[in-house]
């Protein structure tokens, strides 16, 4: 079972973040600080074990951290740092965060490992209306799965996630922990009053 202690957490920053006029969206600046920064600070109190996962300036990644790059070509989006993560990393459970997302719940590691059974395959967080497909915590088993979706040309997460044993977990609480900066404009006007 998944606890805290044995997962390990990965910051996927290895898109190419075209609506971000392609900069590269985990070192852009939020509050005079990289945002990868600002999901670290959340992250770090909650789990010992963080990788980033990022395909361009690796170098400056890993001031933050132990980093690898996909195995696929071609930035196939979030399932392309899954697959690297889960071929690259050892531990049976690995929890994944976009690295766009600052507000992340200070339980996140918590909650989603406390819901998960045995034979829970993914556990994806829902914000009390959506589900967040990459804010997730996946156990190891899932890759054969995962590497037939990828060889079939597949690339829609959520369609992997009904081929698997999938739970949510409920963050209905805290709905604006996952709000995402893809835009220079919505990074603008992040943390003003609406």
């Amino acid at each position: 079972m998944p606890t805290p202690d044995n997962t390990h957490w990965v910051i996927l920053a290895g898109g190419q973040a075209s609506r971000m006029g392609g900069n590269d969206k985990g070192l852009v600046p939020l509050a005079g600080r990289a945002m990868i920064e600002h999901i670290l600070e959340t992250l770090t109190p909650q789990t010992k074990a963080i990788s980033i996962n990022a395909n361009r300036n690796q170098a400056r990644y890993q001031a933050y951290g132990r980093v690898f790059g996909d195995h696929l070509k071609g930035y196939p989006g979030p399932l392309g740092g899954i697959h690297a993560a889960l071929h690259h990393l050892d531990a049976e459970w690995i929890g994944f965060v976009p690295c766009d997302c600052p507000n992340l719940p200070d339980d996140l590691v918590t909650r989603m490992a406390s819901a998960c059974q045995a034979d829970t395959d993914i556990a994806v967080a829902h914000d009390g209306e959506y589900i967040q497909p990459v804010v997730t915590l996946m156990n190891r088993r899932i890759l054969p799965k995962l590497e037939q979706f990828l060889d079939d040309g597949d690339r829609k997460i959520t369609l992997l996630y009904r081929q698997c044993k999938m739970i949510t977990v409920d963050f209905s609480d805290q709905p604006r922990a996952f709000i995402n900066l893809n835009t220079p404009q919505e990074l603008e006007t992040f943390g003003q009053p609406s």
